[in-house]
């Protein structure tokens, strides 16, 4: 199957590993706002030195500036104090790096301390990800980085606080007094957390996320998605095909499986993540459940017989939605969900398009005047092969994704460009 490409090569080798045993970061980046494509840029060894002094060592008098912004350096004391001492009333979560509790600064902000785990390595490479990577860029559909604490061997980040905590809370083990989340806040939150991989695989290198999880996709009060917990997100290389060689790390079930077998990380591992988190969003279930029986432990497992037969995708359908979805619009929910769980990564389609595809979803208005009169998208296409019968059903069965995925791309796109002439016409 051809692939469409991901990278644009310009010759350069970048490594953006962090070292977490001398505490060092890769050179620093300036950051960069929602509009364009960003880049981040390299700068040299001395100012590299300093941004790292700054974050590890700075007192609760100092801030730290990139480009415009102020990351701002919290006291232990303060952040104790706004927490109230780290009680148990105030814990919020809790994660393989540490215990994330609910505070309230001087100022009267609510915030989401996070902190970190003093014992282990991890806790400090976790540190050093987050506060290099969110310092520098920022977005809608990303969780804010207000400020750090790092007085003695205290690891502590601090974020805005979001109100609906995570989607996993929503979207599982709902209780009798909890409503499920509609099929529109389902692909409001998807087309979220879509718009946030994509502004990070637009980055100049790419960022790769690694970890993307419905536990790590925050919810405001208006359901409006913003990824958290930066710690195992990876700066990319340059290239088409071009891969981060690491240590495999993630959340099992979410894992892209060439990853998980090879360590080779590229944004096409994000891609097959987000498929597994669209796939729980369709159907309500985890990825991995070994409540249910046998067969069904395994979302992907499951869900792949019916991936390609239209007739049975209302089975995989929440049933908490009790048949309130549009039929037009969970066709093309699946077809993208199918399409980036894809066990070749080349085949999978990129951010751009998912986010495309997804546009409509999210507007109820519109379903009815969906076209399905639409060419292919050129990163949807394939190359015309020689096939068995067999094959053929399953070329067959691709080609109805991938048209389905096109048809979506190029409504959204149309339909963006409409709303920015109405903008315009209205100014």
């Amino acid at each position: 199957m051809s692939c469409f490409s991901c990278f644009t090569p310009d010759g350069r080798n970048v490594s953006g590993k962090f070292d977490p045993i001398n505490g060092s970061l890769p050179p620093p980046m300036r950051r960069v706002a929602t509009d364009g494509s960003p880049e981040l840029s390299h700068r040299s060894a001395n100012c590299m030195a300093n941004t790292q002094n700054t974050v590890l060592e700075a007192s609760s008098s100092k801030e730290v500036r990139n480009g415009n912004d102020t990351v701002q350096a919290f006291t232990f004391r303060k952040l104790a104090s706004a927490t109230k001492n780290f009680r148990t009333e105030s814990l919020v979560g809790e994660g393989g790096f540490g215990r994330v509790y609910k505070g309230c600064l001087e100022n009267d902000q609510l915030v989401a301390v996070k902190q970190l785990d003093r014992s282990g390595l991890q806790g400090n490479n976790e540190f050093l990800a987050e506060v290099f990577m969110l310092s520098l860029l920022h977005h809608q559909n990303l969780v804010n980085l207000i400020g750090y604490c790092s007085d003695g061997d205290q690891r502590l980040l601090v974020y805005e606080y979001m109100p609906l905590g995570s989607l996993e809370d929503h979207l599982f083990d709902i209780t009798p007094d909890q409503r499920p989340l509609s099929w529109n806040t389902r692909m409001k939150i998807a087309i979220g957390a879509a718009k946030g991989l994509e502004y990070l695989h637009d980055a100049n290198p790419p960022v790769i996320f690694r970890d993307l999880k419905s536990s790590n996709i925050l919810l405001n009060e208006d359901y409006d998605a913003k990824l958290s917990d930066f710690g195992l997100a990876e700066v990319g290389s340059f290239g088409d095909n071009s891969h981060v060689s690491s240590k495999v790390m993630g959340t099992y079930g979410y894992c892209a499986p060439e990853y998980a077998r090879t360590g080779q990380l590229t944004i096409k591992s994000d891609v097959y993540s987000f498929g597994v988190v669209l796939l729980e969003l369709i159907t309500g279930r985890r990825t991995i459940d070994t409540t249910r029986p046998a067969d069904e432990q395994n979302l992907i497992t499951w869900a792949q017989p019916m991936f390609k037969d239209r007739r049975r995708y209302c089975e995989l359908v929440d049933p908490l939605l009790q048949g309130e979805y549009p039929e037009k619009s969970l066709n093309q929910a699946v077809a993208v969900a199918a399409m980036c769980l894809d066990k070749e990564a080349d085949a999978r389609p990129i951010m751009i398009d998912i986010v495309a595809a997804l546009s409509y979803l999210t507007e109820e208005s519109t379903y009815r005047e969906w076209s399905s009169s639409c060419h292919f998208s050129s990163s949807m296409q394939t190359e015309t092969k020689e096939l068995d019968h067999c094959d053929r059903q399953d070329e067959k069965i691709n080609l109805d994704r991938q048209r389905a995925v096109a048809e979506a791309i190029q409504w959204g796109s149309e339909f963006r460009v409409q709303l920015e002439n109405n903008s315009d016409g209205g100014t």
